[in-house]
């Protein structure tokens, strides 16, 4: 093959890589405060907390690192912007973003919401219907988990697996990947953490099997793999009472039966006590295992190879609540292609996160020199304080026991006093 042929057949596979891979939308904040004209902030109520741009107290690159910040405590938080339509009909559809929780967050949301195109962003709130949920949501110890929430016919389906997020103070990237043949995989960090079919770990379709209503267990099926011993038999003088008279108590000298009732000793755990008799267990003749019900064909299930095609995406959205601020939202991307993901995910984290890691440790080994020096300055300053007061201690008390003793003579003598008084002036 020469080289024009080969030249062509690369041209070639670069055009069909062009018209199939697609960026509908991708957002890294690079143009300062150019953000405001493509971010709408939702008007839907009065209170919503604040977004600034910074790239934090630690970062990888202090200019590509900048996102979207919360910086208000225990607010709602409402933005999102939009991008040109488009269906995710037989191709792969990609959702990621970064996220750092660098005020080590208690409880909050770290998610995005992608949405149709008819969305009035100036009216964006919690109830506006949504296509997908997707990203971190930690609230206390129990729960730190990634949502995945798709919408199928109008109700919101929350997936039945559980999901670890990560709930560190470092910046994470997080991809959702929904592939036309209606599998999924999630990952952090550029690592797959689950993968599986959406018919399979969403409730969207009733179950293809239910139990046959018309089958029930035979009456002489015997699932009892153990059955009592009819030959064992209870051992003689196996029944003992639990608790006796303590033999070895005595009526008290004082005991008054007519103030006090007859007197009965206390009772003790008796030594000879063997507990309930039970005969011996062995294997059941009859048993025949466990019943299981049969099951039939589902006549309300009907397949749908479309659960994963959403029409006319058009809006992401950050819609959360958080209780302390501090979050920072970065490296938005929605393609139809996976590969391209993966690149941009190590174009932008993968960049960065080796020396933001670094700056954040950097930054704790000094608050951690400066807690210690502070801690020891306090501890000397309590030395100091102790020694004042042991060198002081004897004035002081000097000074107390001579006011003392001026103060009992004066009352002394104020009493001598009015005792040399006549009796008359008293």
């Amino acid at each position: 093959m020469g080289k024009m042929q080969v030249l062509g057949v690369v041209s070639l596979i670069l055009a069909v890589y062009c018209v199939h891979a697609k960026v509908y939308f991708r957002e890294e904040f690079l143009d300062g405060d150019e953000w405001r004209s493509r971010w709408v902030n939702s008007k839907h109520k009065s209170d919503y907390g604040e977004w600034k741009l910074t790239a934090g107290n630690f970062y990888g690159d202090a200019e590509k690192d900048k996102g979207l910040q919360t910086s208000q405590d225990a607010r709602f938080y409402a933005i999102s912007a939009r991008f040109e339509p488009f269906s995710n009909e037989d191709k792969p559809l990609v959702i990621q973003f970064t996220v750092k929780h660098e005020q080590k967050i208690d409880c909050g949301g770290g998610y995005v919401k992608v949405f149709p195109a008819d969305l009035d962003q100036a009216d964006m709130h919690g109830d506006s219907s949504y296509y997908i949920m997707f990203g971190p949501d930690i609230c206390g110890y129990s729960t730190k988990k990634v949502h995945v929430i798709f919408n199928y016919k109008g109700k919101n389906h929350l997936i039945k697996k559980e999901i670890k997020c990560k709930d560190d103070e470092l910046t994470h990237m997080y991809t959702l990947i929904l592939n036309p043949d209606q599998t999924y995989e999630v990952k952090i960090d550029n690592e797959k953490v689950e993968s599986g079919s959406v018919e399979d770990d969403w409730d969207f379709l009733p179950p293809k099997k239910i139990k046959d209503p018309e089958a029930k267990k035979p009456e002489d099926w015997d699932d009892r793999a153990k059955i009592d011993d009819a030959d064992d038999t209870k051992p003689e003088g196996w029944d003992k009472p639990e608790n006796i008279p303590d033999p070895d108590a005595k009526k008290p000298e004082d005991w008054d039966e007519d103030m006090d009732g007859e007197w009965e000793p206390p009772m003790i755990p008796n030594p000879e006590y063997k507990g309930e008799w039970k005969p011996k267990q062995i294997d059941n003749p009859n048993y025949k295992g466990p019943w299981v019900h049969p099951e039939i064909d589902n006549p309300e299930y009907s397949p749908d190879s479309n659960i994963y095609k959403f029409d006319k995406v058009s809006v992401l959205g950050l819609d959360l609540w958080q209780v302390k601020s501090g979050t920072i939202f970065d490296n938005f991307l929605i393609t139809d292609d996976v590969k391209e993901a993966e690149d941009i995910t190590m174009e932008t984290w993968g960049v960065t996160k080796e020396p933001e890691s670094k700056m954040k440790q950097e930054q704790d080994d000094l608050k951690r020199k400066e807690d210690e020096e502070k801690n020891k300055e306090q501890d000397t300053e309590v030395d100091d304080e102790s020694d004042d007061d042991d060198d002081g201690g004897d004035d002081g008390e000097d000074i107390d026991e001579e006011e003392t003793m001026d103060d009992m003579e004066e009352a002394l003598s104020e009493m001598d006093d009015e005792e040399a008084k006549p009796k008359d002036e008293l």
